[in-house]
């Protein structure tokens, strides 16, 4: 097992960067449509392995097995050359501090690549809407199962940060989740095997998801998961759950995606690509 020194993963991210942000459009919006999607797969899957733990091992452990889960999206999308916004906050800054790609490059990388990643979260959380979440009689008519149910009540939850305080508090969950995400990306450089770079990624996503930080992307999905199985729910499922009437299309950004988007930038950007360049770059220099 093979592990680069700090200087070496820092000077990967800012040529791994510096090709992102040679990647055509249509091959940013493309490689930002699977990651998107692989996100949702993990999201998804926790919402369904954390369903009912709370009651039974506490809310502690609901979280623990919500975060155990969740990885897999990021572990998928590293491995096999996907583009997330999230990492992009850090890699095409990191390619501007090192190899002085313009400014402009860098967020038509985010642009495309956040563009891509909404699209890929928008279909499969429609296809876990209308495929696990719910459930479907002969003659066509559908209820939410319990996944359905505990689905809802994460997207109502994400979307009632009402008023100055509560959407500072999402701007602050959104840097927290941004820093350990980029964290997870700099570990799954640090290592050459597979293994190695599972490990790596594991730790601090899982820390992320456990603590209830907030990623813009994932939100992609949890919420509109959320949106699309709400009228399948039955009067008594609904009364059950807090929140239920900021669910929406428009307070899914105005509640939560936009600021939570900011704060992943900040995240990402500075307390990952500025403090790492800054700690590092006489070393970069001295590589070259």
């Amino acid at each position: 097992m093979v592990f680069h020194p700090p200087v070496a993963i820092v000077a990967k991210a800012g040529d791994a960067g510096k090709y992102k942000v040679s990647l055509p459009a249509w091959n940013m919006i493309l490689r930002g449509f699977m990651s998107g999607a692989y996100i949702a797969m993990g999201a998804g899957l926790a919402t369904v392995c954390a369903t009912g733990v709370a009651p039974f091992l506490g809310a502690g452990i609901a979280k623990l097995v919500l975060g155990a889960v969740f990885p897999v999206g990021l572990i998928i999308t590293v491995m096999t050359g996907a583009e997330l916004f999230t990492g992009d906050a850090m890699f095409a800054p990191m390619a501007a501090f090192i190899h002085k790609v313009s400014w402009a490059s860098v967020l038509n990388l985010w642009l495309w690549v956040y563009i891509g990643n909404l699209i890929g979260s928008l279909v499969y959380a429609y296809i876990m809407a209308y495929g696990p979440l719910t459930s479907w009689s002969a003659a066509g008519v559908g209820a939410a199962n319990a996944f359905g149910v505990n689905a809802v009540a994460i997207a109502a939850g994400k979307t009632s940060y009402l008023g100055a305080a509560a959407l500072w508090s999402c701007f602050l969950k959104a840097i927290g989740c941004n820093w350990l995400v980029n964290l997870a990306i700099l570990l799954g450089i640090c290592a050459d095997d597979a293994i190695g770079k599972i490990v790596g990624i594991w730790f601090p996503i899982m820390a992320f998801v456990s603590t209830g930080f907030e990623h813009c992307v994932a939100n992609m999905y949890f919420i509109p998961a959320g949106i699309l199985t709400m009228p399948y729910l039955s009067a008594e499922q609904a009364a059950g759950i807090a929140g239920l009437s900021n669910l929406g299309w428009v307070t899914m950004w105005t509640n939560n995606i936009i600021v939570v988007t900011l704060g992943n930038i900040v995240g990402g950007l500075l307390f990952v690509g500025v403090i790492y360049w800054v700690a590092f770059r006489k070393e970069i220099a001295a590589l070259k």
